[in-house]
């Protein structure tokens, strides 16, 4: 790995674990929720982690650039891009569910080069960087060897958006021809694919803050990660997770339902 990679990646860990332990502080409180132009929820949490990353990375890196969900794009000249999510999960923040997460994504030259997923409550620290393998906390994950759809487990955040985005039929025919399905949304189902605990994470409705820091931890642990067309891309509402081993199968379900 060479230094530009191994000191941003550093960089990463420790500014989301920053971040996160700073948002965790008003998660344990009462605070205000407002709601942006797209009726999303934002807090005062979300911003001040996303203010927190930005400044701890101008501070060691001022030409590098940034896409954030609460304060847009910054364009840089390194080459180098922070995709940051500070909060994953707004919702389940708002109402004290502990399953959220500050991520980034970190990016060479429009590749998802790393990323970390940093649970507070749980004290979980996805990460990975390329060529250097997928971790929780200190030990490194992979995903599972189940080659059969009908002994899989798939994850998904909401029914709704799938039936939003008229694709309920799909969704319906994944569930029926999986062995369990887990409501485990957000970050949480792609980490879980990463670790072998999942085999997939069929999802509509993500932008790319939500999965930018996600990527390279899925791909790292051995899985693969598509849109529902089989691309390798960020930029579209949908995306597949998985072991690898049942992707294609998945992927010519949601094509063909």
């Amino acid at each position: 790995m060479n230094a530009a990679w191994r000191t941003r990646y550093e960089l990463a860990v420790d500014a989301s674990r920053k971040a996160g332990d700073l948002a965790r502080e008003y998660y344990e409180t009462t605070f205000a929720v407002e709601h942006k132009a797209d009726d999303s929820p934002v807090t005062i949490a979300d911003q001040k982690a996303e203010q927190l990353i930005r400044s701890l990375v101008t501070a060691a890196f001022p030409n590098d650039g940034f896409l954030g969900e609460e304060y847009g794009q910054q364009p840089g000249t390194s080459g180098f891009r922070w995709v940051i999510d500070p909060i994953d999960g707004t919702k389940s923040f708002i109402r004290h569910i502990p399953i959220w997460a500050t991520l980034i994504g970190l990016e060479y030259r429009d590749e998802q080069i790393g990323g970390v997923a940093y649970i507070p409550v749980f004290g979980m620290t996805y990460r990975a960087i390329r060529g250097a393998g997928a971790f929780l906390n200190e030990r490194k994950i992979q995903v599972s060897n189940v080659a059969k759809l009908s002994e899989s487990l798939v994850c998904y955040s909401s029914i709704n958006w799938f039936i939003r985005a008229g694709r309920e039929k799909a969704f319906l025919e994944i569930a029926g021809r999986t062995s369990r399905q887990r409501g485990f949304g957000d970050f949480y189902g792609f980490v879980l694919v990463a670790e072998g605990a999942a085999e997939l994470m069929v999802e509509q409705g993500v932008n790319p803050w939500d999965i930018a820091g996600i990527k390279a931890i899925v791909e790292e642990a051995g899985g693969r990660f598509t849109d529902w067309s089989g691309n390798q891309t960020i930029y579209r509402p949908d995306v597949l997770a998985s072991n690898g081993k049942v992707h294609e199968e998945t992927l010519a379900i949601l094509n063909e339902s």
